[in-house]
């Protein structure tokens, strides 16, 4: 027994030392979890990591571990498909332009030149190829004046045009000398004559239509004029006249004045003219003429030279009788009163008119005034013979439908549309954080590839334009946006062209009107959260193929999950892909992917390809 006396014996321990051992143990648990969670000493990259708010120190990022669709966790799904080459007499392939397809229509009011897209049966699911011997353009302005043969290889305009100097063949490439048939020493002079009435040099002016525009070069020297040319010519027998305008770099695209309502909003153009563009303008009461009048703006000016104008000299040329001639000068004078035009000069091959301001001094004589309608409800609507009326105005001097700045004050002015509160959900306010988006948006596709704002990129394509807000931060004399409203979107077109841009109204479930290989870079904003439950994603990312030019690229913006979707059918289309992160970091759910179209060529035989070195 030990004595109560014996230090080694029991002892009672005091509450004290208990509650510090107890207070040890928790205090070393606690440490031990702060450390596992990341953020203690013993993780110092871990914590740098989450204090990093710029995920570009990381330069091969990786998403697929995220999102992507690998094979281990949904093994049913089959690899991507591969798209074949078509066969390369399709090399320049248009899917609503097709002859074939086209002789089956009336040839009434052009019906047949119209857009006739392929059924769901016959549309094709291949690569478009690209001629052999295809090379990268010219850079603009070299652009202008040159285009390599292998790239259009086509002679016909260079025998039926030789007088009028639209195109000459020389050596391996074709040289324009900006000759028209109206202006066949140039278009320059033709220009600086216009210039003398209509205001083109001080940014009045800024946005043009150009109808049955032959191979663009009354757009092509506008251009150094600052002002924009919306041309457009059918696909007939002057062969790939669209094709060669933008091969040269000037906006253009397949179209026609026939039964339906040009693809374009009211009030969109500062001037549009008709070179012998041989477009009967008094035929179905002035139809053709009523829907210029409906795209010109108010103050706007419509020049016409070519029959039949100046028609004492050259009756006997066009092979008509003076009496014929006369009569149809008088009635297009007529329907010009009837749209509130006057007529401001006449001289030589050329007369020009110009649209009022407003409709408080118009001489309308109970003419014939369309409906009201849906806003700027245009595509394959069949066209009227109705005038468009002038926007409400208050007093004489006030420019109908608001008065515009001049260029380039214009393009971040705030447009009359939005102003006055005429395009839903968009204010004042939202239209200028939009601008400081797309700025800031435009900045980070630049510090992906620098080569956007270059000549490298001449031609590009917004294919989701919303407010234009891609093209205004993209403004440059190197480039130029053709801005895509979708038909199923919201209509913003009137709001692109009053910002001093040019654009088309689209659905992107067809092919658009153009040739192939005719755009250098291509923005897709939303495009396929738009379309995902609308077509095929394989049957626009063809259409995008068929589009873009070899070693040309594509940036994508969309939700990760969308993108991945896409980045599975890129794969199998000769494109190279990279996904990067949103500009705010890795946790946005919005990615951009960027993508570079392989260059590859129709082989001579079957569909055989060959790959550059």
């Amino acid at each position: 027994m030990v004595s109560k006396h014996n230090p080694s014996g029991n002892k009672k321990r005091s509450p004290l030392s208990i509650f510090a051992v107890i207070g040890l143990c928790c205090f070393f648990y606690i440490l031990g979890a702060w450390q596992r969670s990341g953020f203690g000493k013993g993780d110092s990259i871990a914590l740098e990591v989450t204090k990093q708010a710029d995920c570009s120190i990381f330069t091969n990022l990786n998403f697929e571990t995220h999102h992507n669709d690998v094979e281990i966790v949904e093994p049913s799904k089959p690899k991507a498909q591969v798209f074949k080459p078509c066969d390369v007499k399709y090399t320049d392939y248009t899917p609503c332009q097709e002859q074939d397809r086209a002789m089956k229509f009336p040839r009434d009011n052009m019906i047949y030149r119209e857009r006739h897209c392929p059924p769901e049966e016959e549309k094709l699911h291949c690569l478009i190829p690209a001629p052999e011997g295809y090379m990268t353009p010219f850079e603009w302005p070299k652009s202008r004046d040159y285009v390599h043969y292998a790239n259009v290889p086509h002679k016909s305009l260079t025998v039926e045009k030789a007088v009028q100097n639209w195109v000459q063949f020389k050596g391996n490439v074709f040289k324009f000398p900006g000759g028209g048939t109206m202006f066949p020493q140039g278009a320059d002079a033709y220009i600086d004559e216009l210039a003398s009435v209509i205001p083109i040099a001080d940014g009045s002016v800024r946005t043009a239509l150009d109808t049955g525009c032959g191979v663009a070069s009354w757009g092509a020297y506008m251009l150094k004029r600052n002002v924009l040319a919306m041309s457009f010519a059918p696909r007939d027998n002057h062969e790939a006249q669209v094709q060669f305008a933008l091969e040269r770099g000037v906006p253009a695209v397949i179209g026609v004045l026939g039964s339906i309502n040009l693809p374009y909003p009211t009030r969109a153009f500062d001037m549009a003219q008709c070179s012998r563009c041989l477009i009967p303008w008094t035929a179905n009461d002035g139809m053709y003429l009523m829907e210029v009048d409906r795209v010109l703006r108010p103050g706007g000016y419509w020049v016409l030279s070519g029959p039949p104008i100046n028609w004492k000299t050259y009756y006997q040329i066009w092979k008509r009788t003076k009496e014929d001639l006369k009569a149809e000068q008088k009635k297009i004078e007529e329907l010009a009163e009837q749209l509130c035009w006057e007529k401001k000069y006449e001289k030589g091959d050329i007369a020009i008119f110009r649209k009022k301001v407003n409709d408080k001094s118009c001489r309308r004589n109970s003419a014939n005034m369309c409906k009201p309608r849906g806003s700027d409800d245009v595509w394959y609507k069949k066209m009227e013979t109705c005038i468009t009326p002038f926007p409400k105005v208050s007093s004489a001097s006030e420019v109908a439908g608001g008065e515009l700045k001049k260029f380039p004050a214009r393009l971040f002015a705030v447009p009359p549309r939005i102003s006055k509160g005429l395009v839903e959900g968009v204010s004042v306010e939202t239209y200028q954080e939009d601008n400081k988006l797309w700025k800031k948006h435009v900045n980070a596709y630049k510090r992906i590839n620098r080569l956007i704002g270059t000549a490298r990129y001449r031609n590009v394509m917004d294919m989701n334009a919303g407010l234009g807000g891609f093209a205004a931060a993209l403004e440059s004399p190197k480039s130029w946006v053709m801005n895509v409203v979708p038909t199923i979107g919201k209509d913003t077109l009137g709001v692109i062209y009053e910002r001093g841009l040019i654009g088309i109204y689209h659905d992107w479930c067809e092919g658009f009107s153009t040739y192939p290989r005719t755009y250098d870079l291509m923005h897709a904003n939303g495009v396929f959260s738009l379309y995902q439950d609308k077509c095929s994603f394989e049957d626009i990312l063809l259409e995008m193929d068929r589009i873009l030019r070899p070693e040309g690229a594509v940036i994508f913006r969309d939700d990760v999950d969308v993108l991945n979707k896409v980045r599975k059918i890129a794969g199998g289309m000769r494109w190279d892909t990279k996904m990067n992160d949103h500009e705010d970091g890795p946790l946005v759910p919005e990615k951009i992917l960027v993508a570079v179209k392989q260059y590859w060529v129709g082989g001579i035989k079957g569909n055989s390809t060959s790959s550059a070195e």
